[in-house]
């Protein structure tokens, strides 16, 4: 099957496009869980030197356009010569926002917060950032609802400006835990035709268990890749530890005896004040480091009828069996990245990262 992908830029405020097609080179591509996903490839000097408006670093957008569906979007970071090439790096919207500080406080006069949906924080975040002079990206976060709380009358949330907090900081505090949003970035066309970038939000998880898609060895993975097994990664006794000194640090151990010597495992959350969210994440620790041998990575054929490209979504759990000389795996693996190469020895590639998905909950499936 042949297919056709573009590469475009655009400026960040105007909305102009400054070039239409640029001819890189060395591409790959793609988003992730919880982070902005990340863009690189390479450019000739003859074709650099007449381009400098599509390559100006911190002002420039750039897109991938395949098949006539735009498949990633984000800003360029980084434009460096190495020998005979322009070596370019790019990240998704997220990335813009570790560039932003709250310079008013509180958002601008949203916060403090109490007993707050960390979603509402973020699109007040967004909102806060794209609220100054020349720095709308035309980003739009999901109205995604969660029942998780940040900010107690004790201990509001606060953004004070004279510690000058970094934007993108405060979002990842509140998508790393187990009763937490999850997010990614997501680009594609409006009807319109113009370009919409979006912050995809979801409660409990991002993602759902999908029975229409799989990835399988001697089917659609293109090689059957280790399974690699370590005594220093299992434990079935967790001993998780919150905020507080000496005695009075609070505590969660969660143990269960499964035939096996008993090996254990500290689990530091400093920030942590109530024993019930301990005992949660302990439990969820417990059942991570109980899974022996997981699959991290692993390279499809992007067009196979199996999992085309666009057929799932970050977040989504894909059912998975590999087979080579040392193991047969089969399980629900998360999808938590994944990265294009169009070019290469074997064609388009896709590397999809995986982590287990035994102990998540599952909402529904995206339209």
């Amino acid at each position: 099957m042949t297919t056709s992908t573009r590469y475009f830029a655009q400026h960040a405020l105007t909305g102009e496009i400054l070039d239409p097609d640029l001819p890189l080179a060395d591409v790959e591509y793609g988003p992730e869980l919880n982070g902005p996903g990340a863009f690189t490839a390479t450019l000739a000097p003859r074709f650099a030197r007449s381009r400098p408006q599509a390559l100006d670093e911190g002002n420039v957008l750039l897109y991938v356009e395949r098949d006539g569906h735009l498949r990633w979007g984000g800003l360029l970071w980084q434009a460096i010569p190495e020998g005979r090439t322009l070596s370019l790096e790019a990240a998704g919207w997220s990335s813009y926002l570790q560039c932003r500080h709250d310079i008013h406080g509180e958002l601008g006069g949203r916060g403090p917060y109490v007993h707050a949906d960390p979603c509402q924080v973020i699109r007040d975040i967004w909102a806060y950032a794209q609220s100054l002079p020349d720095g709308n990206l035309g980003v739009t976060v999901d109205d995604t609802t969660s029942k998780a709380k940040v900010g107690t009358p004790a201990e509001p949330l606060r953004f004070s400006w004279w510690e000058e907090p970094v934007l993108g900081d405060a979002v990842d505090d509140f998508v790393d835990g187990d009763d937490t949003p999850d997010y990614t970035c997501d680009t594609s066309w409006g009807p319109d035709g113009t370009i919409r970038r979006r912050i995809r939000l979801g409660y409990p998880r991002l993602g759902t268990r999908r029975t229409d898609v799989s990835f399988s060895t001697g089917v659609n993975i293109l090689d059957a890749p280790p399974v690699p097994r370590s005594a220093d990664d299992f434990a079935q006794t967790i001993i998780a530890t919150g905020a507080g000194e000496g005695r009075s640090k609070r505590r969660a151990i969660n143990s269960v005896r499964d035939g096996r010597l008993r090996l254990e495992s500290i689990l530091a959350l400093p920030d942590v004040k109530g024993t019930d969210i301990l005992a949660r994440r302990a439990a969820a620790e417990r059942v991570r480091r109980q899974a022996r041998g997981t699959i991290e990575e692993i390279r499809i054929a992007p067009d196979h009828p199996a999992a085309p490209l666009g057929s799932f979504q970050v977040g989504d759990d894909i059912y998975t069996r590999v087979s080579n000389d040392w193991t047969d795996f089969s399980g629900w693996m998360r999808v938590t990245g994944w990265s294009a190469r169009p070019g290469g020895a074997d064609g388009e590639t896709l590397t999809v990262r995986l982590a287990r998905a035994d102990s998540f909950h599952y909402g529904a499936a995206e339209a």
